[in-house]
């Protein structure tokens, strides 16, 4: 077995009691205190993730914005240095490939942050792609640390080591500046559904900028948080996890990320025409949330039903910390997301009961 990699910040990890588990090739934090108090952590005051295992590409060069308007759905060209973007990269077929935050750093140079799971997949796609374009893709991965402060009290945590205003940071800007002298790319962007931001840092100054806003938040509230919250987190809010409610076999409009798809941009962009179709006619399947009123979890795989007839399958299921029951989501066919559905866990069914994310608030 390959040895996992191990981010910068292992020995943060270490040293704050957290338990270690593989993910996407990598040992990663699952959880510190544990899932239930980290995740309240976040949606009180604030948490502290380590996602240094995510992959950064830096495209640079005269048909940079033309290239990645090439390979994403979205429209890049019109990207202002200081700004950033959420799109996704498909396949002819419209299947997606990964979905990605690019950011514009200057005229001619982007940041193209690359889910784990899947950066060397999304590196051979960029590097095959590239080619007559009169721009350059190089893996960065290994030279950033990737923190994320999110919660409602990240932005009090951190003006005091941030050298420009918190005030001044909209949401998708992303900045050039420094964290208690060091430098770090910050953006106001996170995966939880509260206010935050995500910190790119040279790797060798991730330990003390971990520390320096741990020791600086700890007044208030903000505790170190790992896998585990991040996930229940992004479900709560309704973001959607590649391989799951997004993949090759699950194209945008049936994740219902429709508004990411730019079909008149200049660009004609990979998977435009197959999106197009599906636009046109609707999507056959589509992605729906849901709350249990019970105490059993829906996980991924289980069968949903629309009276005897199967519908659909579960795609991300946990319990909510907020609301104390368990949450989901999944994949039903387009002609029954709207009818009385039911899931069947073990043997028994229970009526899943439809709810638009944020679901900890639709609860």
């Amino acid at each position: 077995m390959d040895e996992l990699l191990k981010t910068p910040l292992h020995a943060f990890h270490e040293a704050n009691g957290a338990r270690m588990v593989p993910f996407a090739g990598w040992s990663m934090p699952v959880q510190y205190t544990g899932i239930l108090e980290e995740h309240r952590a976040v949606r009180e005051a604030a948490g502290l993730f380590d996602v240094s295992h995510m992959g950064e590409a830096e495209v640079r060069g005269p048909e940079a914005a033309a290239f990645l308007d090439r390979i994403l759905t979205n429209n890049v060209s019109k990207l202002v240095s200081g700004r950033a973007l959420y799109a996704l990269m498909c396949y002819d077929d419209g299947g997606v490939v990964d979905d990605v935050i690019v950011s514009c750093l200057a005229p001619e140079r982007y940041l193209v942050c690359l889910n784990a799971s899947n950066t060397e997949k999304d590196l051979e796609w960029m590097y095959g792609h590239a080619v007559g374009f009169d721009c350059t893709v190089e893996d960065l991965s290994r030279e950033y640390a990737l923190l994320a402060l999110q919660g409602p009290k990240a932005a009090e945590i951190l003006q005091p080591l941030l050298n420009h205003s918190v005030a001044d940071i909209r949401r998708f800007d992303c900045l050039d500046a420094q964290i208690a002298s060091m430098p770090a790319l910050v953006s106001r962007t996170g995966y939880t559904g509260e206010d935050g931001f995500e910190f790119y840092v040279p790797a060798a100054k991730a330990q003390n900028i971990a520390r320096m806003l741990l020791t600086g938040g700890e007044r208030h509230g903000l505790k170190p948080a790992g896998l585990g919250a991040r996930d229940s987190l992004r479900l709560e809010a309704g973001l959607p996890l590649y391989g799951h409610e997004i993949s090759a076999h699950i194209n945008p409009f049936e994740a219902g990320l429709g508004f990411f798809v730019k079909l008149k941009k200049a660009v004609h962009f990979i998977g435009r025409d197959a999106l197009a179709k599906v636009k046109e006619r609707g999507p056959s399947r589509r992605i729906i949330h849901f709350i249990l009123d019970d105490r059993r979890i829906a996980r991924e795989g289980a069968d949903v039903f629309s009276g005897d007839k199967r519908v659909g399958q579960v795609v991300s299921g946990t319990l909510s910390p907020i609301l104390q029951k368990p949450i989901g989501s999944a994949l039903v066919e387009s002609a029954a997301a709207d009818a009385a559905l039911e899931v069947n866990i073990r043997g028994k069914r229970l009526p899943l009961r439809r709810a638009k994310p944020p679901l900890h608030k639709a609860g």
